[in-house]
């Protein structure tokens, strides 16, 4: 069916909405393809539901494809589940509970593991049973604190998610590699530039885990690539590669100096080299332990103190940290807190302070680089005083290690010894995990093995954001003057533009685009007359971003008609009585 700009519900914008931060929100709005309902909560509209519904069958026909079979689950979803498995606690303020009349509880899903294992352990009970793969594509709503960026983040917004169901981990194995290859078929396929990259499992728990990310310049993660092997992660799941321990025979013992006026990195270096200057070179910031003291606030609404000991070249990285403790939130400690520990002094804390052993009894984690035999400057734990000298394992031995230290272009790369690493930003658009029996274990999924006994089944998880893929697509292709598709995902092939006064123009526009779409050609045509000038049109067109637009206007007295790439800007005449075989074989090739 063609569609008519004249009847169309849509209105183009001249001006950005003003609560636009990235390209692709303040086109999608100003095209006519979403409006904002509410914060982080959009209406699509015809042109951006076209689109939405193009992405979800690319999906739908990869996933059935490797054998999934589609189904689909309440978005308003019972307090039990989640209770069994913790997330009711463990989601904290990040869902939007309710009650209904009878003051039972109950939430609107974020996410669905619960229910898709509780419906297999309802249905099945034999390892003759699996493999078996399901999936829904469906509403899920988040309470995001800060929703931004139009699509991409967002409190309501559709994503596909399938799980698989093994008996053992080899069949998750196998199970996994089947997704992950139709995730790369279904990103082929949208057409934007992205890279798979290890990633964090989070809240959601398992083992192996990776990322598709868009690469986009306004992207809120980050990830690194090797400059020399194949090595790619997002930063949260960098992992430091740790020094080896190294003797400390030979080192002096640890010793404290007067170091006043030295609150920060900078003006202890300065201090040290010009009051203990080294033998061999100058001090450095990397030869300082900097101990960074943040809050815990866990799911269940405990606080707990955490110091964190990094070298003092580097700072904590929120984004890294929380990836670490996921679910747990972190906060800065503030000085309210610091005050209910009066053996830290801040500006000057050191190890001999921290601890579970310690008198502050605040457990310390450090970062892998901060290994046995590494000696340190650091706080004494006295105002204007540091010790110099401070051997890990021979004066102090930390509670553990953490990831949380930031992640540089040129660091090492943890895999190679040749390679560095490179910074770039991404929109996730795919994740996948190996869930394992997180989930199986909480809610008693089990069946029959082939000797008869109960064995618990493994899991895997996988999810597509299918609004958030529409906003990375815009985003990857847009240029200075509007949307650009793909043309497996545009709203139409052509858009085909009458333009001028002359009746003869609609005339032959009219019968151009009943020719095409008689051939299976998605027409989308500016019939619009009045006061509506070519130019207006013609900006429209840009802004729309139909990959093929075709003006009928004063050529058509030369019996020709302008076609032009959206993407490219190249332009063509074609003859009018050749243009719908041109335009067909244009689309179809």
């Amino acid at each position: 069916m063609i569609m008519r700009m004249s009847t169309l519900f849509v209105r183009t914008l001249r001006d950005d909405p003003a609560d636009a931060e990235v390209p692709s929100h303040r086109l999608l709005v100003r095209a006519g393809y979403i409006r904002r309902a509410a914060p982080g909560i959009y209406s699509w509209l015809p042109l951006g539901l076209r689109v939405l519904r193009r992405v979800e069958a690319i999906i739908r026909d990869e996933m059935d494809g490797i054998g999934a079979q589609e189904l689909s689950f309440p978005a308003l979803l019972p307090r039990e589940p989640y209770e069994a498995t913790g997330r009711w606690t463990e989601y904290g303020d990040g869902i939007f509970r309710l009650k209904d009349r009878k003051g039972g509880d109950y939430l609107l899903g974020p996410t669905h593991e619960e229910m898709f294992t509780l419906v297999v352990k309802d249905l099945y009970s034999s390892y003759k049973d699996l493999p078996l793969s399901i999936y829904q594509v469906q509403t899920k709503y988040r309470d995001e604190a800060r929703p931004r960026a139009g699509l991409l983040r967002g409190r309501e917004f559709t994503m596909k998610d399938s799980y698989s169901f093994d008996v053992d981990d080899a069949g998750l194995e196998a199970s996994y590699q089947k997704h992950r290859d139709a995730y790369i078929r279904i990103f082929d396929r949208l057409g934007f530039d992205y890279v798979i990259v290890k990633a964090t499992s989070g809240a959601m728990g398992g083992s192996k885990s990776e990322e598709f990310l868009a690469r986009a310049a306004v992207g809120e993660d980050t990830y690194v690539r090797c400059t020399n092997c194949d090595y790619a992660a997002n930063v949260e799941a960098v992992e430091v590669r740790a020094p080896a321990p190294t003797s400390y025979d030979e080192t002096p013992a640890a010793h404290a100096e007067a170091t006043p006026a030295t609150p920060t990195i900078q003006t202890l270096v300065d201090h040290l080299n010009a009051a203990f200057p080294r033998d061999d070179r100058p001090w450095a910031a990397g030869d300082t332990l900097k101990n960074v003291l943040v809050v815990l606030k866990h799911p269940d609404g405990t606080r707990e103190p955490l110091a964190i000991g990094i070298p003092g070249d580097r700072d904590v990285d929120q984004k890294r940290l929380e990836g670490q403790l996921e679910p747990i939130e972190v906060e800065a400690m503030d000085e309210a807190e610091l005050a209910r520990h009066p053996a830290l002094v801040k500006g000057y804390i050191g190890p001999g302070a921290l601890g579970e052993k310690s008198a502050s009894e605040i457990r310390y984690l450090v970062d892998p680089r901060v290994v046995e035999g590494t000696r340190w400057v650091t706080g004494a734990g006295v105002d204007g005083s540091h010790v110099l000298d401070l051997v890990v394992g021979r004066d102090f031995t930390p509670d553990g290690t953490i990831e949380a230290a930031d992640v540089r272009d040129g660091d090492a790369c943890p895999v190679c010894d040749v390679g560095t690493l490179e910074s770039a930003r991404g929109i996730e658009m795919g994740h996948v995990f190996q869930l394992g029996r997180k989930y199986a274990d909480a809610l008693d999924l089990r069946v029959l093995d082939v000797n008869g006994k109960l064995v618990t089944v493994t899991m895997g998880s996988y999810g597509v954001g299918v609004t958030r893929a529409v906003a990375a697509i815009a985003e990857g292709t847009l240029d200075d003057v509007g949307l650009c598709w793909p043309r497996n995902v545009a709203p139409a092939d052509v858009h085909l533009v009458a333009a001028g006064k002359d009746e003869s123009l609609y005339t032959a526009a009219e019968e151009i685009a009943r020719e095409l779409d008689a051939a299976g050609v998605r027409v989308l045509y500016d019939d619009r007359r009045g006061k509506i000038s070519p130019g207006v049109k013609f900006k429209d067109a840009e802004l729309i971003g139909v990959p093929t637009i075709v003006v009928i206007g004063k050529g058509l007295a030369d019996g020709v008609v302008e076609v032009k790439d959206r993407r490219t800007g190249e332009r063509e005449d074609v003859a009018a009585t050749a243009v719908v075989d041109h335009l067909v074989a244009l689309v179809r090739s």
